[in-house]
């Protein structure tokens, strides 16, 4: 059996994936609503605990004992006592219920509730959430989730012979699962000065904001405060949501600044924008190549002994450098070299490596984001 490490032939890899978006032509201009964040207005996160029930034998075992404990004050609280220690089931699973309240929610408003095992459990799918409280950041209860479990299809299969699993089964979501009951404590009804926070913090972007604001309504309400935040008056004349609404309407010049997103652990590549090099370069990169072999090896007794045949392996490995090429590269674009590297059979690990050496030397103009 021969293991080859970083070969050349492996750049058609499921794993690996290259997009290059240098072809689209990105918008000069671009509105104040995609660039910033209304301070207050967020996404809240909830959590609960609770237990899903009707599982075909699928639940938390008998180790789980925090299930069985719930199970029992369940119980008590219909009016059943019973002792966790006699509770014997496999029908029922603790999960923990997670959900994103949206700004401005108001009571009786429906969401979205995620659910995850928190035990054992084989599968929690078509199981039934019992009604779970969800508790925001201040411990307060602002809704509550209850509905059946779906897993998207997925399934699990168990037998001596190995394991088949599509999807992760011990995760699912209830559609319209969550119900508010409580509202938020926040409202900008009365409020007369608001800050917009940017997504990515900039100088230049900061300022332009600012202008393009106090130049459509022609006064100063807009005040820039540092790369991130900008102070917005609202006029005496003007209701919050409308003015926001006009705010976040209004364009501003933007420079799209390239990105190069490389995923190492899959060897992905992603790539947008109009990537730069300063050519020419040269690059050399030679690969190496380790290959294991294993022989069997069998020893066998003489005639009329008491020994017994034994097989054991030879392991011999050897290492083989191959020699550098240099590649000279006299495109100013980033991905007319990807397409040669790619055309060459460069594997999906060099080709990182040759983007961060070009990036190191000054040379691309590009930021790169390394996850």
């Amino acid at each position: 059996m021969v293991s080859k490490i970083f070969n050349k032939n492996m750049a058609f890899l499921i794993g690996f994936l290259i997009l290059s978006l240098t072809q689209f032509v990105f918008p000069k201009e671009t509105k104040i609503g995609t660039e910033v964040n209304v301070e207050g207005v967020r996404t809240n996160y909830l959590t609960g605990y609770g237990i899903v029930v009707g599982l075909n034998g699928t639940g938390d075992g008998t180790t789980s004992r925090f299930t069985l404990i719930s199970i029992a004050n369940m119980l008590r609280k219909m009016g059943i006592f019973i002792d966790p220690n006699l509770v014997r089931t496999r029908n029922a699973a603790a999960v923990i219920v997670t959900a994103n309240m949206p700004p401005f929610a108001k009571s009786g408003m429906k969401f979205d509730v995620t659910v995850a095992s928190l035990g054992d459990a084989k599968d929690i799918g078509n199981g039934v959430l019992i009604r779970t409280p969800l508790f925001g950041p201040d411990g307060k209860v602002y809704a509550f989730a209850q509905g059946t479990v779906s897993t998207g299809g997925g399934f699990t299969v168990s037998n001596k012979g190995g394991k088949v699993q599509k999807n992760f089964s011990t995760t699912g979501v209830i559609i319209n699962g969550g119900i508010i009951e409580r509202d938020l404590p926040f409202s900008i009804k009365n409020i007369k000065k608001i800050k917009l926070t940017l997504k990515h913090p900039d100088f230049s972007k900061a300022f332009s904001i600012e202008e393009a604001i106090n130049k459509t309504f022609g006064k100063k309400l807009a005040k820039a405060l540092d790369t991130s935040t900008i102070e917005l008056n609202i006029p005496e004349n003007e209701e919050p949501v409308s003015f926001l609404a006009k705010v976040m309407n209004i364009k501003i010049k933007t420079d799209s600044e390239p990105v190069v997103v490389i995923y190492e652990r899959t060897g992905t590549v992603i790539m947008s924008g109009d990537i730069k090099i300063d050519a020419p370069v040269y690059v050399s990169h030679g690969n190496i190549y380790v290959a294991v072999e294993k022989t069997p090896i069998i020893s066998q007794p003489p005639p009329l002994s008491q020994g017994q045949t034994v097989i054991t392996q030879q392991v011999q490995t050897k290492v083989v450098e191959e020699s550098g090429r240099i590649f000279s590269i006299d495109s100013p674009r980033l991905k007319d070299l990807v397409k040669v590297l790619n055309d060459l059979g460069i594997s999906p690990r060099d080709l990182i490596a040759i983007i961060q050496a070009i990036k190191n030397a000054g040379k691309l103009h590009a930021k790169i984001v390394v996850m």
